[in-house]
């Protein structure tokens, strides 16, 4: 049975087999049993390789330890408000420092106010014109996620990008970030895949 450990880009954890392609964490989010209790536990919501110098890993949501998190790819993850590991992807993670300005906290803390609505405790959604928008960014369309690519729209799914709809005018609720939105206008190449291969047309 697979595991609620997939990260959407509405920020929800979902049961699903897939792995995807970039792994992160934000905290605690089980149980003693492996049952997801919480949205989030503190503000230091990261995304990190799969793989780093040959770490292994043992079973996952493990008593007491962080829940590992599976995301498509970084788009997806900066879209449920993750942002780089300062360790196992430093060079990233300095470059995103130098867009934002500010060191891990500061940044994190900025974030969690982005990202976070007081109120309910789930996704912000910021209103945006769907035209001004970078690659890489998602909104909300048709009540579904949507990624922003060239001049189209593609829908999100746990295993990689669906339908394509022309990119509409007009304003539509943003999943990403703001300042996640501006490190994707700065021209972020990752060390990890910043879309999914069915993303291309080919």
């Amino acid at each position: 049975m697979p595991l609620q450990n997939r990260v959407t880009p509405l920020g929800d954890l979902v049961a699903d087999r897939g792995r995807g392609l970039v792994y992160g964490n934000r905290g605690c989010l089980h149980d003693d049993r492996g049952r997801i209790r919480r949205r989030f536990a503190g503000r230091r919501w990261i995304a990190c390789r799969l793989e780093f110098r040959g770490r292994r890993r043992g079973r996952l949501l493990q008593p007491g330890k962080y829940t590992e998190l599976f995301f498509l790819d970084e788009a997806t993850a900066l879209a449920a408000g993750h942002r780089a590991c300062a360790e196992c992807r430093r060079e990233d993670y300095e470059r995103l420092a130098a867009i934002l300005g500010g060191r891990a906290d500061a940044i994190d803390a900025r974030l969690h106010d982005e990202r976070v609505a007081p109120a309910t405790g789930g996704q912000r959604r910021h209103t945006v014109e769907v035209d001004d928008l970078p690659d890489g960014a998602f909104v909300l369309w048709r009540d579904a996620p949507h990624l922003v690519l060239g001049d189209e729209l593609l829908r999100w799914t746990t295993a990689g990008y669906a339908d394509r709809s022309p990119r509409p005018g007009g304003p539509a609720d943003l999943l990403t970030p703001p300042s996640l939105v501006a490190v994707l206008r700065a021209g972020w190449q990752p060390a990890v895949p910043l879309l999914h291969p069915s993303a291309s047309r080919h």
